[in-house]
């Protein structure tokens, strides 16, 4: 029988590397209300996936798409505004 030998050292070495920085946390943070837009718009179509969709069912996807779309272009406008130079000439 062979023993089992840890590599916990090895693995555990870079653990200060894997973390992400606070620069891509505050990108996520950022672009959260897209990731939950997407999820909502996501959930309407899982509902109607073992049935045809209904008017309802129409009508939830429309809005979780249109604030999706609008999560996206917030999201846009905001790193535009970001990245302009400061005021009008």
């Amino acid at each position: 029988m062979n023993p089992i030998v840890t590599v916990q050292e090895a693995v555990t070495a870079f653990a200060d590397f894997l973390e992400p920085t606070n620069a891509e946390l505050d990108a996520i943070e950022q672009e959260m209300p897209v990731i939950l837009a997407d999820v909502d718009l996501l959930d309407a179509h899982i509902v109607t996936l073992d049935r045809t969709p209904t008017e309802v069912d129409d009508r939830r996807i429309r809005r979780a798409r249109r604030r999706a779309l609008a999560a996206r272009v917030a999201l846009v406008n905001r790193a535009a505004n970001a990245s302009l130079p400061g005021g009008a000439a």
